[in-house]
Parts: C-alpha cells; sequence; structure tokens
C-alpha cells in the first residue's frame, strides 16, 4: 500500500471514530459538562478531583542543571531535552501559528469542538494529507501529557490507543482542564511538552535545535515551521527532509493567511523560499558532557543521591538548580599545573583536590585523566576520593598533634643515633629485613632515616625535616597508634570506607607503628580536609560539594518533613583544640619556607603556606599538602591500577604540581596569617645544643627526601643500632622560636627525611 493510500485510510479511520465519539457525546453521556454553565458550575469540583496529578501539575518535567560557584553551568541532566518557559518567553507569533494550524476555534471552545473537528476531518480526507489538526489543544495536551509521564508501557498505551474510551476520558478531561486554567496557561503548557522531533521537548528546545534562538526570538517563517512540526516531527523533519518541511512550513502560512493573522505580501515573501535553519547542538547531559570539572561532577552527583537521598528521576526530570561548590578559576589552575607535571594518558595519575577550611566546601579535583570513556586516559572512579595508596609522612602530623595534646611540647628532644632507632613498643620489620610491610611480628619494628641527620631533634625539626626515626620514638612515648589514630578521625580522616584497608579500630587492634609513616591507603579528599582542620583553628567539616538545590520554582528543595534537602555546612568547632591546630601550622609553614624542610618546591612569594610532604613504602605513592587559613589543596600522584616506583618524592612532583595550581589562583587575592603559636605547647626555651657536624645531603633543593627502609644512601649510616636500645633525651635544644614563626630546625644537620611505612616526607 503507498504512503498517500495508508494516510487516507488514517484519515477515514479517525472520521470513524470521531463519528462515534460525536454520537456518544449527542447521546449525553458528556452533557453535564457541554450543557449549560450552571450544570458545569455545579460539577467543577467533581471534574477536577477527576485530574490527574500530572494534569494539576502546571510545569512539565524538565532538565536540571549543574552550575559552578559563581553559576557557571557545569552541565545539565535530563532524560528529555526541555526546558519550560514562561508564556511571556515565548513569541506571540509562534503561538499565533500553532493555533491557526492545529486548533483555530481554540479560543472559541471550552475544551471540546465537535464542530472543528468534524471540519478538520473533511478537510484532510479532502487533501489527502493532515492540513489541520482533528483535536483540540486540550486534548492534545491531555494526551501528551498522559503519554510521556506515563511509567510503564501499559500506560504509554492507554495513552495512544485509539478507542472510544480512550477518546470519552481524553474528552473529560480537556473539559476539567479548560475549566481549571485559562487559555493562555494552557497554550504555554502545550507549548512546553509537545515533541518537536530531534530530541528536542518544548518549544524553548526546538528553537534552540533549529534555530539556535530562544522562543522568545522565533520569527514568521521560523515559528510556521516548528508549528508544522508537531504533526510529524519525523516526516516534516527540517534537517534530513527540507523539501517536506518547506511545504509543511507553507500549509501554515497558508492558514495563518485564510485567518487574516498574516498579509498576502508576508506570504508571498516566505512561501517560496527553503526553511533556513541554523541548527543548534543539544544541550549537555550528564557529568560526561561536563564543561569543567566532569569528576568533581560525579561526586556531586553521588553525594546528592547517596547522602542526600535524592533520585535519579528527580535529578534528570525536576528542573533543579543545583549550586555546586566548585570555583572554576582554581579548576582550570589545577588541571593545567596536574596536566604540565603529568601528561593525559601517563600510567601515573596525577590528582589535585583543593577544599575550603571552615566550610568543607570541596573547591576543586583534578586529575590527569578523562571522565566515563574507554582507553588509558579515561576513568570513572573518581580518584580524588578513592582511597587507594599510602600518603607518607603527611601522617607525622596526626602523631604530633596526638604528643601536643598528650602533654609532650613541640620542644622536647629525642636522640637517636646512628640514624636508625628500634622501637621497644611496636613490632615489626627489622631494618634491613626482606619483610618491609609493617606488619612482620618478628622483632621490634626499626626505621632508619635516608642520608645524615642529627642525631638530637624537637619535634619541630624533625617534623620539618621528616624525621622516621624521630617519630617512631614519638609514638614510643604514646605506647600505642590509639591517639595518632583518633587525632586523624578528629581532623577529618575517614577509614573503613570501600576502598580502604582497615577501620580506625582495627588499626588500633593492630597497633602496627607505621601508622605514622602513612601506610595506610588515604583518599586525597581526607587529606585535604584533615590539614583544612589545622587551617580552621581546629574545626573539622565534612565536605560538600553542593550548596543548594531549589525546584522548579526557584524555591529550596525539600524534604517530606519541609527541612530543606540542603542544610549546610557541617563542622565540628574544636573538633581539636585551636592552640594544636595553630601551634602546628606555625612548625609546618617551616617545611615550606625554610631550607630545611622538604616541601620547599611548593613556596609562593609573598604567601605564607604551611605543608607537609609525604612518600609510600617503595615510593608508590608521593604526596604534598599544603593550605592557608583559606585554602587547603592535597597533591597526590601513584599508578591506580598497580605498584609502580614514581621516581621521586613528595617535594617533587606533588610539591610542583602544588605550587603551579595555587600560584595562579592566588594572584590578587588577599589572605591571612596563620595565628600564633602556643608558647606552652612550644615549650620553655632552652640553650642551644652542643655543635654537631653531619655531612650535607646530595639534593638539598629536595631536602633528600627518600623512603625510610630503603637501602641507605651512599653517604647515609651503615652502623646497626642494638635492638631495643631506647632513644635518649639530650641537653639543651635550640631556643623556641617566638609566636608566630616557626622554629629553625636544630642541629645544623642536613635536611632530609624518610617516608612512610618506612617511607619518606
Amino acid at each position: 500500500m503507498s504512503e498517500d493510500a495508508r494516510l487516507r485510510t488514517r484519515i477515514i479511520g479517525k472520521l470513524a471514530l470521531t463519528i462515534v465519539v460525536a454520537g456518544v457525546l449527542l447521546a449525553g453521556l458528556l452533557l453535564p459538562w457541554v450543557g449549560g454553565g450552571g450544570l458545569v458550575a455545579r460539577n467543577s469540583a467533581s471534574l477536577l478531583d477527576a485530574l490527574p496529578v500530572e494534569l494539576t501539575d502546571a510545569t512539565p518535567v524538565g532538565m536540571s542543571k549543574v552550575v559552578a560557584a559563581d553559576g557557571t553551568l557545569i552541565t545539565n541532566l535530563y532524560e528529555k531535552n526541555r526546558t519550560p518557559v514562561t508564556s511571556d518567553q515565548i513569541a506571540d507569533v509562534m503561538k499565533q501559528a500553532l493555533v491557526d494550524i492545529e486548533d483555530s476555534r481554540f479560543y472559541e471552545h471550552n475544551g471540546l469542538d465537535v464542530q472543528g473537528t468534524m471540519r478538520a476531518l473533511v478537510r484532510n480526507l479532502a487533501a489527502g494529507s493532515v492540513q489541520e489538526g482533528g483535536s483540540t489543544l486540550t486534548q492534545q495536551l491531555v494526551k501528551q501529557t498522559l503519554l510521556q509521564t506515563a511509567d510503564s508501557a501499559e500506560g504509554r498505551d492507554a495513552a495512544t490507543e485509539q478507542t472510544p474510551a480512550r477518546k470519552l476520558r481524553e474528552a473529560r478531561l480537556a473539559l476539567a482542564l479548560e475549566e481549571t486554567y485559562d487559555k493562555d496557561e494552557i497554550l504555554t503548557r502545550y507549548l512546553n511538552i509537545v515533541y518537536f522531533g530531534k530530541g528536542a521537548y518544548g518549544i524553548q528546545a526546538a528553537a534552540q535545535r533549529y534555530f539556535s534562538v530562544d522562543a522568545a526570538d522565533l520569527t514568521l517563517p521560523q515559528a510556521a515551521m516548528l508549528a508544522g512540526l508537531v504533526q510529524s516531527p519525523f516526516y516534516d523533519d527540517p534537517i534530513d527532509n527540507p523539501e517536506k518541511a518547506q511545504v509543511r512550513r507553507n500549509q501554515v502560512l497558508a492558514r495563518m493567511l485564510d485567518l487574516e493573522h498574516i498579509t498576502e505580501q508576508e506570504y508571498r515573501d516566505i512561501a517560496p523560499t527553503p526553511v533556513a535553519i541554523t541548527p543548534g547542538l543539544a544541550p549537555p547531559n550528564g557529568c560526561i558532557d561536563a564543561s569543567i570539572g566532569a569528576f568533581f561532577c560525579d561526586y556531586a552527583l553521588k553525594h546528592l543521591t547517596q547522602d542526600l537521598g535524592l533520585t535519579d528521576d528527580q535529578l534528570k526530570n525536576g528542573a533543579l538548580t543545583i549550586k555546586t561548590t566548585l570555583l572554576p578559576d582554581l579548576q582550570r589552575s589545577g588541571d593545567q599545573a596536574v596536566l604540565q607535571s603529568v601528561p593525559m594518558g601517563d600510567r601515573l595519575a596525577g590528582m589535585f583536590t583543593a577544599i575550603e577550611p571552615g566550610t568543607g566546601r570541596v573547591l576543586a579535583m583534578s586529575v590527569n585523566r578523562r571522565y566515563g570513556c574507554e582507553g588509558p586516559e579515561c576513568e570513572e572512579v573518581v580518584l580524588n576520593t578513592a582511597a587507594s595508596k599510602g600518603a607518607g609522612s603527611t601522617y607525622k602530623t596526626f602523631t604530633a598533634a596526638a604528643a601536643l595534646e598528650a602533654g609532650i611540647p613541640a620542644n622536647t628532644t629525642i636522640t637517636t643515633p646512628g640514624n636508625r632507632y628500634t622501637s621497644r613498643v611496636f613490632r615489626g620489620p627489622a631494618c634491613g629485613a626482606e619483610d618491609r610491610n609493617g606488619t612482620n611480628e618478628s622483632g621490634p619494628y626499626c626505621v632508619r632515616n635516608a642520608g645524615n641527620y642529627p642525631a638530637t631533634l624537637d619535634m619541630v625539626g624533625a617534623l620539618v625535616r621528616s624525621s622516621n626515626t624521630y617519630f617512631l620514638a614519638l609514638e614510643d612515648r604514646l605506647r600505642t597508634v590509639e591517639g595518632p589514630v583518633r587525632m586523624a578521625e578528629r581532623m577529618g580522616m575517614t577509614f573503613g570506607r570501600p576502598g580502604q584497608q582497615k577501620t580506625a579500630d582495627e588499626i588500633i587492634d593492630g597497633n602496627f607503628g607505621s601508622f605514622t609513616f602513612g601506610a595506610e591507603a588515604t583518599s586525597p579528599l581526607d587529606l585535604a580536609n584533615a590539614y583544612a582542620t589545622l587551617g580552621a583553628e581546629g574545626t573539622k567539616c565534612t565536605p560538600v560539594p553542593v550548596t543548594e538545590v531549589l525546584d522548579r520554582n526557584g524555591e529550596p528543595l525539600t524534604q517530606d518533613n519541609g527541612e530543606p534537602v540542603v542544610r549546610g555546612d557541617n563542622c565540628t568547632p574544636e573538633s581539636i583544640p585551636a592552640n594544636i591546630a595553630n601551634t602546628l601550622s606555625t612548625i609546618l609553614v617551616g617545611d615550606v619556607a625554610t631550607p630545611a624542610g622538604t616541601g620547599t618546591r611548593a613556596a609562593i612569594p609573598g604567601r605564607t603556606i604551611a605543608g607537609k610532604t609525604g612518600t609510600s613504602q617503595g615510593r608508590d605513592s608521593v604526596a604534598f599538602v599544603g593550605y592557608l587559613p583559606e585554602y587547603s589543596a592535597s597533591v597526590m600522584v601513584f599508578n591506580p591500577k598497580e605498584k609502580q616506583d614514581v621516581g621521586g618524592f613528595g617535594g617533587n612532583l606533588p610539591a610542583t604540581i602544588w605550587r603551579n595550581a595555587m600560584a595562579p589562583f592566588l594572584e590578587g587575592k588577599a589572605t591571612t596569617a596563620f595565628p600564633p603559636a602556643d608558647p606552652k605547647l612550644m615549650g620553655p626555651p632552652k640553650p642551644a645544643p652542643r655543635p654537631q657536624s653531619p655531612r650535607p645531603p646530595r639534593d638539598t633543593d629536595d631536602a633528600d627526601e627518600r623512603p625510610a627502609d630503603e637501602t641507605p644512601a651512599e653517604d647515609g649510616p651503615t652502623e646497626e643500632e642494638p635492638a631495643g636500645e631506647q632513644p635518649t633525651e639530650e641537653q639543651p635544644a635550640p631556643e623556641a622560636p617566638q609566636e608566630g614563626t616557626p622554629a629553625p630546625a636544630p642541629g645544623g644537620g642536613a635536611p632530609g627525611g624518610g617516608g612512610p611505612g618506612g617511607g619518606g616526607g
């Protein structure tokens, strides 16, 4: 059967169905609604009750927007490309064109128009094609709404079945709609829901898809073409079938001319011309299309669904505005810094993760991977939040904080002769043992430093230089790792999440001294957040990527109990004492600002930055975390798929990436100074120690940061320290620093550091 014959058969079928429906109407089944005004008025309440909820919701489902902190669009979320608009955002000529071709008596009937329907079907039959719509716009709105909101195949079939029962229900609901909404509201709702082809639902999406303009700016020829698409968006598609689209557009123009809504001259000017389109791309959809921060986008959406309980349907169909914490300029700066040091597709992954102290707002997540694709440069896991590798000597800060809280002042000196130290508390591999995983219980746990260190250091110098021997000896004084582990938790570290090896209780029960060397799997976000607690004077915050979620009306989205879905920042003041946080910040400034520090490559002229380096056992992960009172950021570099020697230390790539990311971002921004250290925690001044003259390290730039259990450097010590020898306290120590300034490294010896789990700082 030819296409024309099929079309003629379809029209005859519709005509027959309409005659049946008209007969039913005339028989009186719907007379209470189409009769006198009194009957309609008396039954209006029952009509309203009959409306499904889909028809009482004046705004159709639409795409949600995910925006950055400055309002920049990150991406959209949608199942259907639809952007609902208000009546005044739709060109009048668009409304007129649609009414003229689909329902010219729209402003005269009350939802049903038997006269118009019969006339349209007779006209279409005579022409052999669809010239004019058969149902009223109100009926079409009912059908389209029920069809597009159906959540099952049965529901969609019920909305489109060609039966008198469906037509009668559709007619009854159309009458109810007319009693509930005015004509302009019905027309606007229809224009927002109808499908125009090429994935465009609603007039705004269609205007953008075919002409790259807003619905308010549509011209007469554009409006006529779009109005003609409603009946057959595939057949009259102007992109694939421009000639058919021109014929259909001219049918609309002819109808507008018949109704005297355009002039003869306008018709003659437009009709001979081909359809002129300027196709626009479909709006971005999902994190894979994100304009910036795709991994951050994924993290934010998981936060909304997993932490706040939103559904995928809400996100994709709720027309929400999701306001995130992302700072585009910091994200771009982080992206550039990471890629400059670790190229896209490298087996090593480089991650820059930034957070705001005092609020927990996640500001940037950069990584040298593409989101959601296939190939060596692609990744679906948000590596910035995954706990995969250790973070090295960055954990020494937790031990230092626990010691300060336990009453051990920062000027406490410990002597560890021979650049190695064997614990009297913790068991593990001995220095030089083959088993270096930190869990060998064959004997007392021994660590060493790489290169020559002063035999005597205080906590200030040991933290700045990243001395392994000092911090194992300091853990011995605490007798257990519980203090450092609980301190890490209080600062924001989370143990026991998916991808992490142990819970905090398991770490404490194991009581492995290697905790202070960062052997535990660490999330880059957690690391940045823990040090943000120091920058916020002890206030710990839960990381948050979203500040507000607005509904389609621009109001805060609420839960069933009426409370906003997003309730603001979740912070705990004094999670650790402010004086401990401030004292550690003062000390950690020395890791970046003094020649003895291991993080000097992170220094930015004119900025006071506190920080700590870390290198895991075997150098398969390197880290640097730096912070100011306003910003905290971590950098980790490792192979997420397998164990690989990164070929450097925390003071190399990570510190360099940190500086390259933060320096451009901080330019022109005001930052505050760290509060001064607590003199009581620093300890009373002590006279200077006897001069010592250790040999200088080979690489003073990076402070010779090496994993502690590695084979000693050629200029390092070779003598074994007798197992079980206790550290001795050395008197005197160097003078304590003044408030607000980092203490000089004691002993005047070579800078350097070991690494975690036997790794360097």
